[in-house]
């Protein structure tokens, strides 16, 4: 099963590449290819260089690098994207000279013998990361930091889950929408980073089906119901519980030193289709339906 890491796992990745790259200066920056997703901009390598990292942060399941410069480097995982922190050490053992710029020697860190390693950062310290994407469907982009409201990636996008949404907030973004509430969780102009695998485990925690009209969770005053609140708290806490294990282990996604997640080992109903319900009192079975051509677990047991 596919799964695009979601805003654990990117969180995740955020805190590696904090620890790792802030107070670090850019000494040239690799770009083996001329796109991912999309091009990368002109003279994008050019302008990294020399500068240094000040801060990195997350926007939903954006990677946000702010630069000496005022400038913002985006980077967006897709859904096999991975950076990789290989030490000093480690770059002298390997080389990377020996073989010039066009080849990747750190294919026994990084995976697939190289092939797949696209960007290279290398930095003061002599330590380099490198960002591995067998898929290419990750996004990097250059821009002035005042520009990023108004970024095309980032514009539309909705509160984040910890900062600024709760209850009454999402009444009132859920006040006559008929769509499911599944759908409604999965758009990010709703919440962002609540992806397929949150999404359902929140609501098996919540008790509330997932074809529920999203409508049926507000009061006819607009103000949240019970029910509306106590799946905005369990999203709140599964997102909090996975980022504490570093994410799932589905897939491809990997943390910045390697190590993959652990929240799969806890999942109550994403990916168990037939197995039984774990929830306490309940005899059900997991069942899996289709909601706009993405997996939906749940238990309809215990689910209403």
């Amino acid at each position: 099963m596919i799964a695009v890491p979601e805003l654990p796992e990117v969180e995740t990745v955020r805190t590696g590449l904090e620890q790792a790259w802030v107070g670090q200066r850019i000494d040239r920056v690799i770009l083996r290819r001329k796109d991912l997703r999309f091009p990368f901009p002109s003279g994008m390598a050019d302008n990294l260089t020399g500068q240094t990292v000040v801060g990195v942060r997350r926007r939903a399941k954006y990677l946000l690098v702010d630069l000496s410069n005022g400038q913002v480097f985006l980077s967006h995982l897709g859904m096999s994207g991975r950076y990789t922190l290989i030490t000093p050490d480690e770059v002298a053992r390997l080389n990377p000279n020996r073989l010039g710029v066009r080849q990747s020697v750190y294919g026994e860190l990084t995976g697939f013998d190289g092939r797949h390693d696209h960007m290279e950062f290398r930095f003061s310290d002599g330590s380099v990361s490198v960002y591995t994407d067998p898929r290419r469907f990750g996004i990097a982009d250059l821009f002035e930091r005042a520009e990023e409201p108004i970024h095309a990636l980032l514009e539309h996008l909705g509160p984040e889950p910890f900062e600024d949404w709760n209850a009454t907030i999402a009444a009132e973004r859920m006040r006559g929408k008929r769509s499911a509430i599944k759908i409604t969780l999965l758009d990010q102009r709703f919440v962002v980073g609540v992806g397929n695998i949150y999404a359902c485990e929140a609501l098996h925690r919540s008790g509330i089906a997932p074809t529920t009209p999203s409508n049926t969770l507000v009061r006819s005053n607009g103000q949240p119901t019970k029910r509306l609140e106590r799946l905005v708290g369990e999203v709140k806490s599964v997102l909090e519980a996975a980022i504490a294990v570093g994410g799932s282990t589905l897939n491809d996604f990997a943390a910045v030193d390697g190590t993959l997640g652990y929240f799969g080992h806890h999942f109550q109903v994403y990916d168990r289709e037939d197995g039984p319900c774990l929830k306490e009192g309940c005899n059900g079975t997991i069942e899996r339906i289709v909601q706009s051509n993405r997996s939906t677990f749940l238990c309809p047991r215990c689910q209403k």
